[in-house]
Formats: C-alpha cells, structure tokens, sequence
C-alpha cells in the first residue's frame, strides 16, 4: 500500500472513531475506472474493457446486530444519517446514502444476513466525471460488509450485487463493467471483461514501459445516469435486438451488421444505436488483438473511431468532449475518445510520453478560448481494485 493509501486509510478510520466513539472493524478502499474501450456494450451483454484507478472510495467500518445502518460521508457533510435495515426500500432515498444502504439491501434481498453497521466514506473519485464514483462507493461497502459477515462471496458477486443496488434501489440502468471493474481489476492491467458470462481476462497494460502515457481529461461537465437520456439509450438498444430477433445485440455478428441494419428498415435511431453497439464489440476485440500483439500504438485510431461512433451514432458526446478529441488529436496524440456514460464527465487521451506537456496545454487554451470551465487534466494508472487496506 502507498504512503498516500495508507494516509487516506488513517484519516478514514480516525474520522470513524470521532464519529461512532470507537475504532471500526476495518478500513477498505475501492477504486473508480476509467474504460479504454467498449462503451454502451455492457446493458448489450457485450465487450469492455476497462482499468482500475489509483482514486479510491475509502469505507471505515463496524459490524453492527441490531438492524441499525449508521452513514457518513466526508465528501457530503453533514450529521450521520440513521436507517433501519427493515425498512429499506427500492427508490425510497434520494441522497447520497441510497447508493450504500442499496447495498446493504441487495444483499438482505439475497439472503445474507446483513444485521446493520456503522460506515465512514470518503472518496478520491471525481463525482460525475464518467469515472464510476457510485461503483467504488457501492463496492467498498459490499466488500466490507461481505468481510464483516463472513459471507464468502467472490469479487464478480459483489459487482452483480452492487450493480443490482444501483438498478433497483437508486433507480439508475447501469450496466455491470463499472462495478466489476471496482471489484476484479488488476494493477497494470486492463480488464478484458464478457459482460454475458462475465468471464475475465487481465491483458497487460504497462504504458510507461513503452514510453506513452494515457490522460484523463475531465471536462468537469456533470451528468447523472439517472437522468432520463441513458435510459432511452438502452430501451432503443433493445428494442433493436427485439427487432432482429436475438437477445442482445452482441449476438449481432459484426460481419453481418450492414444486413442488420437493412433489416431495421426506416427505423433511424434504432440503426444508429445497433451500429454503434456491434462496431464498438468489434473495435475492444482488435484493441486486444493489439495489446496482446504488443502493437500498443496502433489502439490510437480505434480510439478516435470510437469516439466519432458514439459522438454521431449513440449521440452522447458534448461539446467539451468533442474539444478534448479534436484538440488532442491535433496536437499529436496517438488516440482519444470519451469515456464513460457521456453527456459530461470525462475523456482520454493516448499520447507519447514527450507529448504531455504539450497536448495538456493545447487542451487547456483550447477550453479557455471557448469560454469553457478549464478541465483537469491528470494521468491514468492502471491499479488494483476493491482490496482491505486495515
């Protein structure tokens, strides 16, 4: 654990004992993402293909029998807030605690006896940058809980747990790579993950080694996958799987999505949504073919491709990510494309090593002169996921 880790993990469980008057039983930590291709495929049963951050969700926590939920939160302020684990409900809280009490629900729900706890959070994630700040939040906790009650479940159970708090219980249509990623990355890899079985593969992916650096431009532009605009995204996906009669349009065969797509008819949006879709499955199984090839360069124009994709198919894109792309592309860099959900958040970056200094300044004037919020800029580590730091 880095000297910063450890830090963050004191500080946590000091705040811990100021609050509920004792040490907790443990600190944990779990880390946002940053997806380096496969966006929108996850809810299609598709290919992703993200990396762990080095920002975290740190949890300090005490075991609690007495069907009592204690939250707080040092990012939000504010006084503990109390619940009744009997009393949880799907899409009863609005705040920042239905993310960690839908946890603690889906858990009950599936019948792990979950009898309550007191929990400190605080978090490195940047909210609403495309980051998956909600995922290592849920994840922290159901690591915690799922050590403090001894139940025995792997990391993928953790992520389908979680992303099934989100769905239901916040009320947001999230797919699984957000929470997996938190759960199942590697340091120096990025995760090579089949969103329909939920097989794995950890494909090397050592930047510095070879002299390239991958930035996380984040345009400070918020979004909120609750929002009604994802949502329309993946009804109109399945209503295109409906449509070609499969059951998610990963099995869309890319050879044979120019038939597919004659077979939507008139039917516009639709086609544009299963074109993104099966040409993005495509672009994350040649940006393996590449990384395993050790042709790391060349993921650069998938990248761009990818982002052109979601800009003018999936309509997700904005003009602060748009601005990243061009600028970055031609200032010199080898790739870039949005990241995450989209309408906000954040972009990424694929540049030479010697390119940083000017590639970030490029970005940075290009966002002043448009009069827009200057963006922050900082590199992407591939690092460990959800872990027990104490």
């Amino acid at each position: 654990m880095s000297e910063s880790s450890a830090a963050a993990a004191d500080a946590v469980a000091a705040r811990f004992e100021e609050l509920y008057g004792s040490a907790p039983d443990g600190v944990w930590a779990a880390p946002g993402r940053v997806n380096l291709i496969g966006e929108h495929t996850d809810y299609n049963d598709g290919f992703v293909m993200p990396f762990a951050l080095p920002h975290t969700a740190v949890a300090a926590v005490s075991r609690r029998d007495d069907g009592v939920l204690r939250l707080h939160s040092d990012d939000i302020g504010g006084r503990v807030v109390e619940l009744a684990v009997d009393d949880l409900a799907p899409e009863s809280d609005k705040r920042w605690t239905a993310y960690p009490a839908g946890v603690v629900w889906a858990l009950r729900e599936a019948g792990h006896a979950v009898t309550g706890a007191d929990v400190h959070l605080a978090s490195s994630v940047p909210a609403g940058a495309g980051l998956s700040s909600s995922a290592a939040l849920e994840v922290v906790v159901a690591l915690a809980l799922n050590d403090l009650f001894g139940l025995g479940l792997r990391g993928w159970q953790l992520a389908r747990l979680s992303q099934r708090a989100e769905n239901v219980y916040v009320g947001a249509p999230v797919g699984i790579m957000d929470q997996t990623a938190s759960a199942c990355c590697e340091a120096g890899h990025a995760l090579f993950l089949d969103t329909r079985d939920l097989s794995q593969r950890q494909i090397p992916f050592d930047l510095a080694a070879e002299g390239m650096r991958l930035l996380v431009v984040d345009t400070q532009v918020k979004h909120s996958h609750s929002e009604g605009e994802y949502g329309k995204r993946r009804e109109g996906c399945e209503k295109g799987a409906a449509l070609l009669g499969v059951d998610a349009l990963r099995d869309v065969p890319y050879g044979e999505l120019d038939a597919a797509l004659a077979r939507l008819g008139d039917d516009e949006e639709v086609r544009r949504l299963v074109r993104h879709v099966v040409t993005e499955d495509h672009r994350v199984e040649q940006v393996v073919s590449l990384l395993e090839s050790g042709d790391t360069r060349a993921i650069g124009p998938l990248l761009i491709e990818g982002h052109a994709s979601l800009r003018d198919d999936f309509r997700v894109s904005c003009p602060e990510l748009d601005l990243v792309v061009d600028t970055a592309v031609s200032a010199g860099a080898l790739g870039a494309r949005m990241t995450g959900g989209g309408f906000g958040g954040s972009a990424i970056v694929l540049v030479e090593e010697g390119d940083v200094p000017a590639v970030t300044k490029a970005v940075e004037e290009a966002f002043a002169a448009a009069g827009f919020t200057t963006p922050r800029v900082f590199e992407a580590v591939p690092s460990a996921g959800a872990r027990r730091v104490r």
